[in-house]
Parts: structure tokens; C-alpha cells; sequence
């Protein structure tokens, strides 16, 4: 119970640690470009503790979830001092705002790579797209099994093991069935189901080639779609591949570029099929079965990485928290307000008005009105409030667990 405690709140903080950096993404950036910022606080709520640095109040707040970053006149609404006018974030170019908005997701982006760069380097990467070689990896039983049960039954004393009286070993290397190549456990499987009695298989032991002959069965089992067919099996398995990849300092760059590649395709499909998924979580609160494709929120994602500390599974828990930081940041570029995204839309919306009304002979049409927005971003809060309260309830009174 203590580590699962101590996963929770470190998964926690983890959080609050990244969302803590984004708003630092804006602030160091906004300086960068001279604009005034005035105040950085990690946290909500009441304050604990403030002091000002130059011309920016520094501080933390009582409740621990975040933080926010005050950049004076991020929209032409907000109300600055004759001081502050000259420097108020609207009135910069459009190219230095986009930097500054997107800073935070950025952030969030540098955080998963680092992440999962020292996982490359320490406990290795975990193995997404693993397929079994074609090396044997179990020797066992022939049988009829046109069932669940029979298929999931021991093995009897009588059933023939082919591979095994063929003199077939663990850790061969299968390179060839019936004369054709298998590079592949897939075309091993192809090869061994549509061939019957005795079959030439060449394998590799020890670096060397070693042909043999086995007596290949054929026998009626159970199927994935549910029908039953006759297919060929000599009793043997693949070794399973490994679950996670180590590499060195130099190989890790690239490979966790490319796994952070992956890593992005899967979030847009996540954000993709997020509104189909909110009935199931809906189903869940009211006593359905949770899907674990579903939705977490924070509170979820710092259960989840507590199991994964109980157990010891960190490569989890670290995996967890890298794709957390790639979904968030991914998540807070969408062109919907009012996220930063949303003020990126606007700021590049108003730069494309304003060269079709030069093209056109007219002056800029200047900062956009964002009271006209208010109900659209009133709508869309409200809907982000209510996925959030659905997915805190659902992991509080069905939360999703490690098998």
C-alpha cells in the first residue's frame, strides 16, 4: 500500500511538474521577445509564498495542480497600463506570438523526449510493434481442439508431439519449410498449416544449418472468427519477443526520435476517436464494464502509475508519464479556445485578413474582438468540464487496472 501510495503521488507530481514547465515555456519565451510578463505562479488557489524578480512577481500557490503564466494584453481586451501598452503581447509579430503560445506544448514535447530517451538508455524502450522470429520457443503437443476449453486444456500423455520426435529444439532458428524461406514466424505459420505429413524444415542451431523432417498433423482447431478448420501443426511455439529495447547513448537518439514519432501517430488517433469513446465511460460510472481504451483523467493516469510503481513496473509508469506530456501538448494546439491553439488560429487569422485587405487597398482591420468568441469559448469550456467530471467519476467509482 505504501508504494502504491508513494506511485500515486509521484505520478502526481509528475503532472504538476510538467504543466508547471509549459507555463514556464511561455514565460521564458514571452521575455525573449520583450514582452512584459507579470507574474509566474506554480499552482491555484491561495498564495503560499511570492517575490519579484526585476519586473515579474514569482510565487506558489496553495493547491499544487499547475500554474499560469500572466503575459500582459495576450488579446487586445485585456486591460494594461500606459506602461505596459507599448509591450503588450497583441502588438508583437504574429511569428513571435505563435512561438510564445506554442512554447508550452513544446515544452510538453521536449519533456516526453527526454523521458523517454533516459528509458533507451536505462531500462530500454518498450517494443511497440513486436513480432515474433521465427525461433522456436516451447515444444508441445498435437490435438483436435474445436473449443475454448480444449484449446486452453493440457496436454495427455498420448497426444504425439511432432517437432519434438523430429528432434526440433528450442532456440531454432526456422529458415525454410518445404524448401520456401521463412523469414517470418507469420510465413512459418503459413507454411506448417497447409502442408501434411512428413515436411522438409531446415533450421539454424548454433550457426549452423541443420535439416530436418517432421511429420506435420493435420487437425481440426478452433479459430479467431469462431469456425473450425483443418490446418497443419507440429507443436512448437515462438519465442516471445522482448518487451523492451535497450540502446546506447548515441543509438537512443534516433531510436527514441522515431519512437516519439510513433508515439505522436497514436495520439492523433486517440484524439480522433475521443468522442466515440466518452459513452463507454458514461456506461462505466453506471456499472458497465470499463473499456481500458477509454478516457483517464489525472486522477485515473495517477492510479494507474501507482499500481505500476506497486509492482515495480517503472518502464510503465515513466511510458505513462511521456505520453501523457505528448497528448496534453498535442491536445492544447487544437484551433479551439480556449486553449493555446485557439489564440494561434486567431493571431494567424488576423494576419491573413489583414493581407487580403491590403490586396484590396484597405487599412489592418486590427486586433479580433474576442467578445464575439465568448459564447463558442463558454460552450466549449463547459463541454471540457463535463469530459472532465465524466472521467474523474469513472476513476474514482470504476477506475481502470493493471491486468
Amino acid at each position: 500500500m505504501v508504494a502504491f501510495i508513494f506511485g500515486v503521488v509521484l505520478f502526481a507530481l509528475g503532472i504538476c511538474i510538467s504543466v508547471a514547465l509549459h507555463e514556464a515555456g511561455h514565460m521564458l519565451t514571452a521575455k525573449a521577445f520583450g514582452m512584459k510578463v507579470r507574474r509566474y505562479f506554480v499552482g491555484f488557489g491561495p498564495t503560499i509564498f511570492s517575490f519579484r524578480r526585476g519586473e515579474t512577481e514569482y510565487g506558489l500557490k496553495g493547491i499544487p495542480l499547475g500554474g499560469f503564466c500572466d503575459i500582459a494584453g495576450m488579446t487586445a481586451l485585456d486591460e494594461v497600463t500606459p506602461e505596459e501598452a507599448p509591450r503588450a503581447m497583441w502588438r508583437f509579430k504574429t511569428w513571435k506570438r505563435t512561438v510564445v503560445l506554442s512554447a508550452g506544448s513544446i515544452t510538453h514535447f521536449i519533456i516526453g523526449f527526454v523521458v523517454l530517451y533516459l528509458m533507451a538508455v536505462s531500462m530500454g524502450l518498450p517494443n511497440l510493434n513486436a513480432t515474433p522470429a521465427p525461433v522456436i520457443g516451447k515444444i508441445s503437443c498435437v490435438r483436435p481442439a474445436t473449443t475454448t476449453e480444449q484449446v486452453n486444456a493440457d496436454c495427455a500423455p498420448t497426444d504425439p508431439v511432432p517437432a519434438q520426435a523430429a528432434g526440433l529444439l528450442p532456440g531454432d532458428k526456422v529458415t525454410a519449410v518445404a524448401g520456401k524461406p521463412t523469414p517470418t514466424w507469420d510465413e512459418v505459420l503459413v507454411a506448417i498449416k497447409g502442408a501434411v505429413g512428413p515436411t522438409a524444415v531446415e533450421v539454424q542451431r548454433n550457426g549452423q544449418a541443420v535439416p530436418l523432417t517432421i511429420d506435420v498433423q493435420k487437425v481440426p482447431r478452433l479459430q479467431t472468427d469462431g469456425s473450425v478448420k483443418d490446418v497443419g501443426m507440429i507443436g512448437a511455439s515462438p519465442q516471445a519477443p522482448p518487451s523492451l529495447l535497450q540502446y546506447g547513448p548515441l543509438d537512443a537518439i534516433g531510436k527514441t526520435g522515431a519512437f516519439t514519432g510513433q508515439l505522436f501517430a497514436d495520439t492523433a488517433q486517440r484524439l480522433i476517436e475521443f468522442p466515440s469513446r466518452i459513452p463507454a465511460v458514461v456506461s462505466a460510472i453506471f456499472g458497465g464494464e470499463r473499456d481500458p481504451n477509454t478516457p483517464v483523467s489525472v486522477v485515473g493516469a495517477s492510479r494507474i502509475g501507482g499500481e505500476a510503481v506497486q509492482r515495480g513496473l517503472w518502464e510503465l509508469f515513466l511510458y505513462m508519464l511521456a505520453s501523457l506530456n505528448f497528448f496534453v501538448g498535442v491536445f492544447n494546439l487544437l484551433p479551439l479556445l480556449p486553449l493555446d491553439g485557439g489564440h494561434i488560429a486567431v493571431a494567424w487569422y488576423e494576419r491573413i485578413r489583414d493581407k487580403l485587405r491590403k490586396l484590396r487597398g484597405k487599412v489592418a482591420g486590427g486586433p479580433v474582438d474576442y467578445t464575439k468568441l465568448s459564447s463558442v469559448t463558454m460552450v466549449l469550456v463547459f463541454i471540457g468540464g463535463a469530459v472532465t467530471l465524466l472521467t474523474v467519476t469513472a476513476d474514482i467509482v470504476n477506475p481502470i487496472r493493471l491486468p
